[in-house]
């Protein structure tokens, strides 16, 4: 097979009867798109013809085309517990440094206490917010089953729960508390959706 016959485009019978041998030897552009593409002299087709128009996922009909909240609570869990060791970290940091510094400490004691303070506030930040995120999931999960939908409510009664649960054996008062800042702050958190998509109806369902 000849250097030649690889470098032939697709033609029509009446371009390849009419065309020159020497037009048709050195043309390498498509008659529809007008640029030139590799053309496989195997098959004899232009491979241009063969690219994907389809969605590259199929979803069952009817089924929604973005993460429930299921498939979303893994990367909110782990996530509040990265951000929670980290502002804690910071957070045992600063106090650390203050406190040895007031101690006038310095040397393997300044490191000890440094390291202690880091690793305490740290773990403990990060287990409190890892622990409201499972919370927050599990009752999304839950209403999300028991409704039917997802949508804002989902979201600001799963804050509210959240917050009753967590303060539940701090006393009454504290727990009233705790679900008043639950419904707070997803309230805020939808009103914000809301706001950004421009319209009354968010599009933004669940976080």
């Amino acid at each position: 097979m000849t250097d030649d016959f690889l470098n032939k485009p697709l033609l029509s019978p009446s371009q390849d009867f009419d065309e020159p041998k020497s037009n048709r030897s050195t043309s390498l552009s498509s008659p529809l798109t007008g640029f030139s593409a590799p053309i496989s002299p195997y098959l004899n087709y232009d491979p241009r013809f063969l690219q994907q128009v389809q969605p590259e996922f199929i979803f069952p009909e009817g089924a929604t085309k973005q993460r429930g909240r299921f498939e979303l609570a893994f990367s909110q869990i782990g996530t509040s517990v990265m951000a929670g060791a980290g502002v804690g970290g910071m957070a045992g940091f600063y106090n650390g440094l203050k406190t040895t510094t007031a101690l006038k400490q310095s040397g393997k004691l300044w490191r000890t206490q440094m390291l202690n303070h880091v690793m305490k506030q740290g773990s403990g930040t990060a287990n409190t917010l890892g622990t409201l995120a499972v919370m927050y999931s599990a009752f999304g999960v839950l209403l999300q089953n028991v409704r039917g939908e997802d949508d804002d409510l989902n979201t600001i009664l799963a804050g509210t729960a959240t917050g009753f649960l967590y303060k539940s054996t701090a006393g009454l008062k504290k727990c009233a508390l705790g679900g008043a800042l639950g419904l707070g702050i997803t309230s805020l958190y939808c009103l914000f959706q809301m706001t950004r998509s421009g319209s009354s109806d968010s599009s933004m369902k669940f976080f």
